[in-house]
């Protein structure tokens, strides 16, 4: 049905299906990813209600900036995309978008993400400068480093220090318990997604935390998991979120150890499906801290 209706856009304009597939609004699931470790931190902030305003600001904020890295991440791998299987028909590489078009997408939506930034407050404004440069940097690093994944961790969890900083006015301390926790989670689940494409990656020169953690990825993403659940369950107890809390972050465990049997092949497609399957565990965690407040509190 969603595909159903971004494919139907097609009627207002003939190349409406490209620019969708160039920003990945086909496949949202790098919006839930981006979601809802930005809606724990607006919840925990506003301590169970957040405003409408803020609300709004940030669920459009994380569609138009989840669109504008899948951009400039195209724009940066055009001349790679072509040489990964799953890859070779992206947009830039098939022709249907050129590479001046996919930038000048990328700023039209940072502009309209910054434009919602400027309905907060001046300390929020200079917090999203910076994740605006950590999202731009981010596609040129596996150029140069194994760890991309570390700076879309650093890119992704920015958004945590905004939803305090818009809510509050502030940023806490203990705050920073939850922006490590999502880089930790974020590397592990992004080296599940490189996985997938680590044969063409190691064909072509492309450096990840896949290729480099080898035989042992699986063991290094489970403890990585785990590590995340932890400094989670440390930034409960400073913003003393209880048993509904703690039973969110146990259903994000066993969705972790699901993937950690579920990849034991360690094929491609296992490997896409774990990564995948993240997002629940996202939401688990989402949901125990909406309980807490709604049910506890």
């Amino acid at each position: 049905m969603y595909l159903q209706l971004l494919k139907s856009c097609n009627r207002l304009h003939p190349r409406a299906w490209d620019f969708i597939q160039l920003v990945r609004l086909d496949r949202p699931i790098g919006i839930y990813l981006l979601l809802w470790p930005t809606l724990w931190a607006l919840w925990i902030a506003a301590e169970g209600v957040p405003s409408l305003k803020n609300l709004s600001i940030f669920v459009l904020g994380v569609i138009f900036m989840r669109c504008a890295g899948c951009a400039i991440n195209d724009f940066a791998d055009r001349g790679i995309d072509g040489d990964v299987s799953r890859t070779k028909d992206r947009p830039i590489v098939s022709g249907r978008v050129s590479a001046k078009e996919a930038l000048i997408t990328f700023f039209v939506l940072i502009a309209v993400s910054f434009g919602l930034v400027l309905l907060t407050n001046s300390q929020t404004v200079y917090w999203a400068l910076l994740a605006v440069v950590l999202a731009a940097l981010y596609p040129f690093t596996k150029r140069y480093t194994y760890y991309p994944q570390v700076a879309l961790g650093a890119a992704y969890s920015c958004s945590i220090i905004l939803a305090f900083s818009a809510q509050k006015g502030s940023v806490p301390h203990e705050v920073w318990l939850i922006y490590i926790a999502n880089l930790l989670w974020t590397i592990a689940y992004d080296t599940y997604y490189a996985m997938s494409d680590r044969e063409d990656d190691l064909k072509i020169g492309v450096k990840s935390t896949a290729v480099l953690f080898g035989d042992a990825d699986r063991f290094i993403i489970l403890s990585l998991q785990i590590s995340a659940l932890f400094c989670l369950l440390l930034a409960g107890s400073n913003f003393n979120l209880g048993l509904y809390f703690q039973l969110g972050l146990l259903a994000a465990l066993g969705c972790f150890i699901w993937e950690f049997v579920h990849t034991r092949q360690r094929d491609a497609q296992s490997s896409l499906q774990a990564f995948l399957h993240n997002h629940w565990a996202g939401f688990c965690i989402l949901l125990g801290i909406i309980a807490h407040y709604a049910i506890a509190a």
